[in-house]
Parts: C-alpha cells; sequence; structure tokens
C-alpha cells in the first residue's frame, strides 16, 4: 500500500479550554454548539449530555441575557464538558460567566463597547485564565468595513479580525484563538489561509450557516478538509441546520478521513451492485447504529461480493466478504470464519466489540498507547 501522508500542522500557540489544549500539537479538537433555549436548563444539559457521548471535544452555549447567565452557572455544574460561552455586545455578562466557571469567551472585543468595558473583560479573562474566541462571520462585519469593501471579502474578514487582535494585544492578552467564517467555500478557505500567515494564534474552523445536514456537510468536507490538508486549523465546528450531535459525528468523519483523529469505528464499505451476496446498504447502516457508542478507532471493512472483498478485509481490523453460501469473515487481517446472511449484522457487531475489548485490555496493560 501506500504509505500514510502526513500531514504537516502550521505552528501556533497553544491555549487550553477547560482541559482541553487548542493549537501547538493538541489533536485537532472537535466542538458544537447547543441550539435549546439556554434558560431550559434541563434540555440544554441534556443535549450537551448527547453531545458527550458523541465524543465531543468543546460545546458553546448562547448567552443573551443575564438570565442565561444565571442559567448558564447551573449547566456548568452539571457537565464536565469544557463550556463556551457566546456574548455579543453586553460585557456585564462576560464578566457575569466568568464567575460561573466559564472556560471560554466567544466574544468580538470591538463590540462590547467602551475601553473600559473591553478592559474590564479581557483583564477578567486574564486573572482566571480564560481564553477568548475572536469570531468573524461575513453575515455580521463592522459597517466600516461593509461601505470599504462593498460587499464580505476575504480580506474584510481578515481585516475584522486583525482590528480585534489588534484590541487583545494593546492589553497584553495573547491566550485566543479566531475564527473567520462564511458561507460561501472559496471566501472561507481564502480567509483562513491569509490570516494563517498573519497570527501564531490557534485557528477555529468552519463554514458559517453552512446548510442543512447534507449540503453543509457537503460544504464543510470541501472547506475545512482543504484546509487542514494544507496544515491549517486547530480546532473545528460544522455548523449544521440539524442536530447538533450530527455536527460532531461529521467533524470527527472528517478529521477521520485525514488520519488526523481516530475515534470510532470507521467503516469502510462497497456502494453496492448486482453481485453482492447481501443487502451492503442495509447492513452497514444497521451497523453504524449499533456501533456509534464506541469511541475507539476501529476499521471495520464490509463488502458484498469476491472482487474487492479480501483486499479491503486483510487491511481492516474486522472485516467481511459476500460470498455464496456463506460469507467469510477476516480478524486483524486473516480469515476468521464463515457468517450466514441472517447473522451478519449481529456477528460483526459482536466482532466488533469483541476487538474494542481486546484494545482496552491491551491499554490496560501498556502494550498499546491510547489512539488519539
Amino acid at each position: 500500500m501506500e504509505p500514510e501522508v502526513k500531514i504537516e500542522r502550521r505552528k501556533t500557540r497553544q491555549i487550553f479550554v477547560g482541559k482541553v489544549p487548542v493549537g501547538g500539537d493538541a489533536p485537532i479538537s472537535v466542538q458544537s454548539m447547543t441550539n435549546t433555549e439556554t434558560c431550559d436548563v434541563a434540555a440544554t444539559v441534556g443535549q450537551i449530555q448527547r453531545l458527550q457521548d458523541a465524543g465531543v471535544d468543546i460545546v458553546r452555549v448562547s448567552v443573551p441575557s443575564m438570565e442565561a447567565a444565571d442559567a448558564f452557572g447551573e449547566i456548568r455544574k452539571r457537565v464536565d464538558v469544557p463550556l463556551v460561552a457566546d456574548i455579543h455586545y453586553d460585557y456585564k455578562i462576560a464578566l457575569a460567566v466568568a464567575e460561573k466557571g466559564v472556560d471560554c469567551l466567544r466574544i468580538n472585543p470591538g463590540n462590547i463597547g467602551r475601553e473600559d468595558r473591553i478592559k474590564a473583560v479581557i483583564q477578567c479573562a486574564k486573572d482566571k485564565g480564560i481564553p477568548i474566541r475572536i469570531g468573524v462571520n461575513a453575515g455580521s462585519l463592522e459597517k466600516e468595513l461593509q461601505r470599504k469593501y462593498g460587499e464580505p471579502t476575504s480580506d474584510a474578514l481578515v481585516e475584522s479580525a486583525l482590528r480585534h487582535v489588534d484590541i487583545l494585544d494593546r492589553h497584553d492578552f495573547q491566550d485566543f484563538k479566531v475564527s473567520v467564517k462564511a458561507s460561501n467555500v472559496f471566501m472561507t478557505l481564502q480567509a483562513y489561509r491569509k490570516l494563517s500567515q498573519q497570527i501564531e494564534q490557534p485557528l477555529h474552523l468552519g463554514v458559517t450557516e453552512a446548510g442543512t445536514f447534507r449540503s453543509g456537510t457537503v460544504k464543510s468536507a470541501v472547506a475545512l478538509g482543504s484546509l487542514l490538508m494544507e496544515g491549517i486549523g486547530d480546532t473545528i465546528r460544522i455548523s449544521l441546520a440539524a442536530d447538533p450531535v450530527e455536527e460532531v459525528r461529521v467533524g470527527f468523519d472528517i478529521l477521520k478521513s485525514l488520519n488526523l483523529r481516530k475515534k470510532g469505528v470507521n467503516i469502510i464499505a462497497c456502494p453496492s451492485c448486482s453481485r453482492q451476496n447481501f443487502d451492503v446498504i442495509k447492513t452497514v447502516n444497521e451497523l453504524e447504529a449499533r456501533l456509534e457508542d464506541i469511541n475507539e478507532s476501529v476499521d471495520l471493512a464490509v463488502i458484498g461480493c469476491l472482487v474487492n472483498g479480501p483486499g479491503e478485509a486483510r487491511e481492516a481490523d474486522v472485516g467481511l466478504t459476500g460470498g455464496t453460501p456463506n460469507n467469510l469473515s477476516y480478524l486483524n487481517g486473516e480469515k476468521s470464519h464463515h457468517v450466514t446472511k441472517e447473522d451478519l449484522v449481529d456477528e460483526l457487531e459482536r466482532m466488533v466489540r469483541a476487538k474494542v475489548k481486546q484494545q482496552r485490555e491491551d491499554e490496560e496493560k501498556g502494550i498499546i498507547a491510547r489512539s488519539e
């Protein structure tokens, strides 16, 4: 086989969002954002817990009011994942959530208001060791920049970001990350490429308002995949008009495809054709649903016939090749045993879980390092 291509990542300053390192040589983290009403503490906590089950590293919560800030404090007590508070305009909200255990403030210093208010928020972040994310979006550029450029452009996004960076620089604050998001793929690519050459801080990647589950996934995969292959990006969020849990799954799928993270079951499956000896699509869809709880890295190959099946199965941790009268399973690249069509899903699930159990036992014995 061709040797794996190792992506050379851009060297960045490392910050910590809670216990999660962002930048430097840390794994690229996956973020999502709650879409519940923040004041509904139970609903928000429930959604965060579902995101954690999907493997999320960091969760952002919108905090638009002081009531939401009080609710944030209750949410903080009930979950242990790092939380980012999304705040606009009212500096008092930023100060309030800082007292309630927030792990990162998502603000734009320029829209906080007077210099004394900006200084108060930055000093509070300094005192409590809270990093800041500067978040620039094409849809909310400063009016002055809108007049200057006439329309959102990559240069306008970068100029806006650097204005906010300059504010933090003037107050000697360096623990921040930056995003420059647009819904247009090319604008997003150009903005991040330009900004990556001008600052040393980590970059938070995303395509804003990417769209529905399908179209948003495609846009995000094209834009973020391109940047990540160039070594640009330290943390990602897939913005989808869908269940936030899907954002986490898509994020990890993008990273897994580039060998940047190994988390969960990686299913290799043929698109199926008339040569298939079992219903491949139905089988892999059921397996994907059953195996969602697994965070360990396992490659599972499910191929419907003998054309490509043996080759793919030998390269996977667990594999299956369609055949008649029975299908042939593989374990660790070696032929294992035959499986009937009726037992396919149950047997493959059993094999994967047995592989995961063995991995955990090997980790405990120190045989292999934890995969991340």
